[in-house]
């Protein structure tokens, strides 16, 4: 039975500034028209998505009146219901306006400062009515050019400050809802504040209530800055805090592409879906939307843009496929156990071993290093053989 149709359980999840996206780039003008919302979810309910996500400033546009806004929303309520789509996460655009041109939470200006917290506020009410559990947090603005442009210690600061202000809001009303902050290392601005999933992290454990902020890593984002996608997500994993996942395409380090997922490190892109489908014993390690934040390529008429959505659900499901047969071969189970892998889930230590018996201990005396010299490898290209070989679909 094929697994390359896409089911609700693999919730598959695009935003609708992806497949919206006109084709605009700072080089050249748009080369799509703008697509209405729902013809939207009712092209991404055809090809077997289970949701959508957007910006404030995607469904209604900046500054909007109350009733302009409320026509767009329920316009989507209307085409999520006759659809079944759901809408599990949604995020504000705090960059796109020449006000945030210094950033929203952490610009020098403290009127704008103030400014985009209301305009948060507003957007986690939209969040609590259209369902969404998670608020993504990208600061692509807060950052600077100039190393003597921004007192950095002073913008964390601030970007603390609204991050506690908006979870306390969150707690105040009651709504289910997680934020999820989203790292990028530059671009639009020449260095952004928190551009690593490690620098998230860490920052997360800053906060009042860090039990409610995880992050939203992005392979691009992660990968533009040469680091290991799929490194980073075990790591997230591993702190409990991957509330979030954005899927595409990148080629090196370079400016951000949004290549459709597996159009770029084709090789990563297979280990970081056998880790989130098949790392916890054999079962998904990761239970939230696999969401794509990818750009339908400029080149791409209408067509082509659902044709590039059809393909991210594609690529995913073959690399499921793929990383399914890799898991249950018998060869690679062999060179698994010839690479050591069990011997890492072991504790080094024993149970309740002291530094003194650790000194002692018989291994102490009868350890050998020597033999490490033109001896006992780990057989880590045979197994990385075999990986590709298995996304090759030559095994």
């Amino acid at each position: 039975m094929s697994t390359l149709k896409p089911r609700a359980e693999d919730k598959f999840t695009f935003g609708l500034w992806t497949i919206g996206w006109l084709g605009a780039d700072p080089f050249g003008s748009a080369t799509r028209a703008k697509l209405d919302t729902v013809e939207a979810v009712e092209k991404l309910a055809e090809i077997g998505a289970y949701g959508m996500t957007l910006h404030d400033d995607d469904l209604f546009d900046f500054g909007s009146t109350d009733s302009q806004r409320r026509h767009e929303i329920d316009r989507l309520k209307g085409a999520l219901a006759a659809t079944g789509l759901k809408m599990p996460m949604i995020t504000t655009n705090l960059f796109s306006h020449p006000v945030f041109k210094d950033g929203g939470f952490t610009s020098n200006d403290r009127d704008v400062r103030r400014f985009a917290i209301r305009k948060v506020l507003r957007n986690l009410d939209l969040a609590s009515e259209l369902g969404a559990e998670t608020f993504v947090m990208w600061g692509g603005r807060e950052g600077a050019e100039y190393d003597s442009a921004k007192n950095i210690q002073h913008a964390l600061e601030r970007y603390r400050e609204a991050v506690n202000f908006l979870a306390d809001y969150v707690i105040e009303k009651g709504y289910k809802i997680r934020f999820a902050i989203e790292p990028k290392p530059n671009e639009p601005r020449g260095d952004i504040l928190l551009p690593t999933v490690g620098h998230a992290l860490a920052f997360i454990e800053t906060l009042d209530h860090p039990e409610l902020v995880g992050v939203n890593p992005e392979v691009g984002h992660e990968q533009m800055a040469g680091l290991n996608f799929t490194a980073g997500i075990a790591q997230a994993l591993d702190a409990g805090k991957l509330f979030h996942i954005d899927l595409n395409g990148q080629r090196g380090i370079k400016y951000d592409q949004d290549l459709v997922f597996g159009h770029g490190d084709l090789s990563n892109a297979f280990s970081l879906v056998h880790l989130l489908e098949f790392s916890n014993n054999g079962a998904p390690a990761y239970h939230g939307p696999r969401h794509f934040d990818y750009k339908p390529s400029r080149t791409e008429d209408y067509t082509g843009v659902w044709e590039s959505a059809k393909a991210n659900i594609r690529m995913y499901l073959l690399l499921k496929e793929r990383a399914a047969a890799f898991e249950a071969d018998p060869e690679v189970k062999a060179a698994k156990e010839a690479a050591r892998l069990h011997e890492l889930a072991q504790s080094t230590l024993n149970p309740g071993e002291t530094h003194d018996a650790l000194m002692a201990s018989p291994d102490a005396a009868s350890f050998n290093p020597d033999a490490y010299f033109n001896g006992k490898g780990f057989n880590f290209v045979r197994l990385n053989q075999l990986a590709l070989e298995h996304l090759m679909g030559a095994r």
